[in-house]
């Protein structure tokens, strides 16, 4: 069997699932700190905000991160889908592997 790449195939490694891990959790966790920050703006003011405010404002950056965060990581998973960094080749059979089986089997 002959190792080649072929782009866009492959496993990815531990490496890459790790670094994509990281890139996404980066992307999630500033997404969370600019709504949080908007909404305690918005609702707060000078951040004196009560425990029903609280609740809202909780439920408010919740709501929020369901929508943004399904687009962000939409967008991330396709970065990566352009990437073959971290991607193990996979054996592939050609013509010729087949026929050099073939021939030594018989």
């Amino acid at each position: 069997m002959l190792m080649t790449h072929i782009p866009g195939t492959g496993h990815a490694n531990r490496r890459r699932s790790l670094i994509k891990t990281l890139t996404w959790r980066l992307i999630a966790t500033t997404d969370t700190f600019i709504l949080t920050f908007f909404a305690a703006t918005w609702v707060g003011g000078d951040l004196g905000i009560s425990g029903t405010q609280a609740t809202g404002l909780a439920a408010t950056v919740a709501s929020l991160e369901i929508v943004t965060k399904i687009f962000l990581y939409y967008f991330h998973e396709r970065a990566w889908s352009w990437s073959d960094w971290g991607l193990e080749d996979v054996p592939i059979e050609t013509p010729e592997s087949i026929e050099s089986t073939a021939t030594a089997l018989s």
